[in-house]
């Protein structure tokens, strides 16, 4: 009988904390927001308001850091108001999160407004999203990013691809809706596989000609249709570098926004030592070696305006530990160390 009844207060006491849990209270309260229209639209009188100008975020500088500010709804308003603007530019705003205490995150595109006015009236400065990713802490560089994908995705989606007539977003900006046809959009991410690539005692590493003077990185590529992941990085280190993965492993992953919404799948794959001779796709990759563990340890300590040298070369540098290239890489300096 006691056991019988410690059974059932573990049950209870389980449910209890699930129903009490600040995390599931959060996600039931933004998935009603997401499918109630008044609900959210009442939440947009009291929610936090992140500003982007053609997908620009704003940030304010404060001494050496950048933050993010959150503007409420009647600073918002305010802004609009030198505009001449009405309020249905809070309509066209996303459901980005909300906080622990239930305060809801929306961001919206400014983009048509003139985009001085806006800086001077709040005293900083719309940011390419690129520089933007970098220079903010880790916490906001994710909100910018699902932020970021979100709008550019209504943006890309307002036509019905069936129809080609103009979607309708609902008030959270979580699907697009086309009433000629019936069809719901919902934004969707692309799946991309970066590998970091190891024969065991060195790890290769990449440039793309897009890429900053002097950074390398791990491989990288977009998931074909009717892959899984595994199928990926072995046909993607192939393909680029001409190696075959004899293992591989899972580590960890990485909304990207760049092009556009990407879910960034990191893994680390095995090559055999005495196969490791790269044969590089010139049409894909502009360089790629092996590198040793002493210089992936002084690459992780140079910073992009110290790699360059006095010839006007640049010495490896890494990317920063926002990407997840970064920890990939970091994850293989401790496995050799350990």
């Amino acid at each position: 009988m006691a056991a019988i009844y410690q059974a059932v207060h573990r049950r209870v006491s389980s449910l209890f904390c699930r129903l009490h849990s600040t995390y599931v209270r959060k996600m039931r309260y933004l998935n009603e927001l997401k499918e109630d229209d008044s609900l959210c639209r009442q939440a947009q009188t009291s929610g936090a308001f992140y500003l982007f100008h053609n997908l620009s975020p704003f940030l304010q500088k404060v001494g050496k850091k950048y933050l993010v500010p959150q503007l409420s709804t009647a600073e918002v308003k305010m802004i609009l108001e030198k505009f001449k603007e009405t309020e249905q530019w809070i309509e066209k705003s996303v459901l980005i999160g909300c906080s622990d205490e239930h305060v809801p995150h929306f961001a919206v595109d400014l983009g048509v407004l003139e985009k001085s006015v806006i800086e001077s009236e709040l005293k900083g400065a719309f940011t390419d999203i690129e520089k933007a990713f970098f220079v903010v802490e880790e916490k906001d560089s994710s909100v910018l990013a699902s932020a970021r994908s979100l709008l550019r995705w209504h943006d890309s989606h307002q036509y019905c691809s069936k129809t080609g007539q103009p979607t309708q977003k609902n008030v959270a900006g979580s699907k697009r809706v086309c009433h000629a046809s019936g069809i719901t959009y919902y934004p969707q991410t692309s799946p991309v596989v970066i590998t970091l690539v190891s024969d065991g005692s060195r790890c290769l590493l990449s440039r793309q000609p897009s890429f900053p003077p002097g950074m390398f990185s791990a491989l990288s590529g977009f998931c074909d249709a009717g892959e899984n992941v595994e199928e990926a990085v072995r046909r993607e280190v192939a393909e680029e570098v001409g190696l075959e993965v004899e293992s591989l492993r899972y580590s960890a992953s990485q909304h990207w926004p760049f092009p556009s919404s990407c879910l960034m799948i990191a893994c680390h794959a095995l090559v055999r030592a005495q196969q490791a001779e790269i044969s590089m796709n010139s049409q894909e990759l502009e360089a790629a070696r092996w590198f040793g563990l002493e210089e992936v340890v002084e690459g992780l300590k140079r910073k992009p305006r110290s790699s360059k040298q006095d010839n006007g070369s640049f010495l490896p540098w890494f990317p920063p530990k926002q990407a997840i290239a970064h920890q990939l890489i970091c994850e293989w300096v401790k496995q050799q160390t350990s």
